[in-house]
């Protein structure tokens, strides 16, 4: 990598297995083209005063808007203005350089910490006791330390990290005018001033204190805000911002982060890019459940459906209720993978199906149980569970409702998953 080097170590934590010690375009998991865009919009001096970084969770949205604040307030300043051959004075631009570059520029290393005094940062928050009318700066120790371990965590990790609970977190009022309090101040020591909005979705309508602000901000002022939903974004607010894309990985570049920085195995690596469709996050959460057996789980579960009656379905329904959520939820992830590859076996013949042997021949049992727009239904049930559960829902009921929603989806099919 270019610059200050990146240590990863290897750890056990549920929702991330590396440590980031710097934030470079080089630590992003792929998104070259956007990068390459981000670039372009600073060398053509095209740069627009407010940029809404849209990525779905697990895209690397955040550490990407990271690693452009911190490149943004690390560039070096123009030179001390200089007579020029007319007799007046001008200042001479420092050349464009690349944000790979960054990490030799001295403004870094606090940028790098996240103590530049010129980099601030919004995100949501909870009161740290009854009556608090918290803000982002109350948590900004917390924060540093889960960009550090978690830079692909979504907004449930991080409320987890602070302690919410079951608490709902918030991007206050008070945060609002705290916000524009320290916008309004002059620059201490970069050329420009950099607020990172995470998660605007968590703006209620007092969001719109900072329209103004938006819309005229002061001299050298960059507003990125990080998001995963447009749909739950003030229209205010997104009106305001240049977006910017933020598509999942392809599985090659989760798989080689899987590799290099988490040290999976090729194989399995390949697997979880695979299961995981691009979502780093998920990628993680997968590798350190890497040696559950969700196929033996999953076969138990189609022959409690579809064979072994309300006895069965019950004693796997209690199995399920007991996994906890995020296994759950890779279980029902890995479930679709499976229905995916299936699909595609299919559509396309076993032959031009990459996909390991024992997968292949699973996938090739549920096409002898389920037509295409069955599997297709299945999937949808799925997803829509994964949703729930992500929201708290009370297992038992879930998975109680969801073995129902299978049996009527696959009905009148005989299913034969035996070893």
């Amino acid at each position: 990598m270019t610059g200050t080097a990146v240590r990863f170590i290897f750890r056990t934590e549920e929702a991330e297995s590396v440590i980031f010690d710097a934030m470079l375009f080089s630590d992003v998991i792929g998104q070259q083209e956007v990068k390459k865009h981000l670039a372009e919009m600073v060398e053509q001096n095209r740069l627009s005063h407010a940029l809404l970084f849209l990525g779905k969770e697990g895209s690397g949205a955040l550490p990407l808007a990271m690693a452009f604040a911190q490149y943004v307030v690390s560039l070096p300043q123009p030179s001390p203005a200089v007579e020029d051959l007319f007799g007046g004075m001008t200042a001479l631009a420092p050349a464009f350089l690349h944000p790979d570059g960054i990490a030799s520029q001295p403004a870094f290393e606090r940028a790098r910490q996240l103590i530049h005094p010129d980099l601030h940062f919004s995100y949501p928050v909870i009161p740290k006791k009854s009556g608090d009318k918290p803000v982002s700066a109350d948590y900004i120790g917390e924060w540093r330390e889960f960009i550090q371990l978690y830079p692909y965590g979504n907004v449930y990790d991080w409320l987890q990290f602070i302690g919410a609970e079951n608490k709902q977190g918030n991007i206050t009022a008070d945060e609002c005018n705290d916000i524009i309090r320290k916008l309004n101040l002059k620059s201490f020591e970069s050329e420009y001033k950099v607020l990172l909005l995470w998660m605007p979705e968590y703006l209620g309508k007092e969001g719109n204190k900072l329209l103004k602000l938006i819309e005229e901000p002061p001299p050298n002022t960059l507003f990125l805000l990080v998001a995963e939903n447009e749909e739950q974004i003030l229209a205010t607010i997104l009106s305001r911002c240049q977006l910017v894309k933020v598509p999942m990985p392809e599985d090659r570049d989760v798989e080689q982060a899987l590799v290099e920085r988490a040290r999976a195995q090729p194989e399995t690596a390949r697997q979880i890019a695979a299961i995981s469709e691009g979502n780093y996050r998920e990628a993680l959460q997968l590798l350190q459940h890497a040696d559950e057996d969700w196929q033996s789980l999953l076969r138990e579960w189609l022959n409690a459906t579809l064979k072994g009656g309300p006895v069965a379905q019950v004693k796997f329904v209690e199995e399920a209720s007991k996994l906890g959520r995020e296994k759950q939820k890779q279980f029902l992830r890995y479930f679709n993978h499976l229905l995916e590859q299936s699909i595609r076996i299919k559509v396309l013949g076993a032959d031009n199906v990459v996909v390991a042997d024992n997968e292949k021949d699973f996938a090739g049992r549920l096409n002898k149980i389920a037509s295409v727009s069955q599997q297709q239904s299945v999937i949808a049930e799925l997803d829509r569970a994964a949703y729930y559960i992500e929201r708290n829902a009370n297992a038992k009921m879930l998975f109680q409702a969801l073995t129902i929603k299978l049996y009527h989806i696959i009905q009148n099919k005989t299913l034969i998953l035996m070893d």
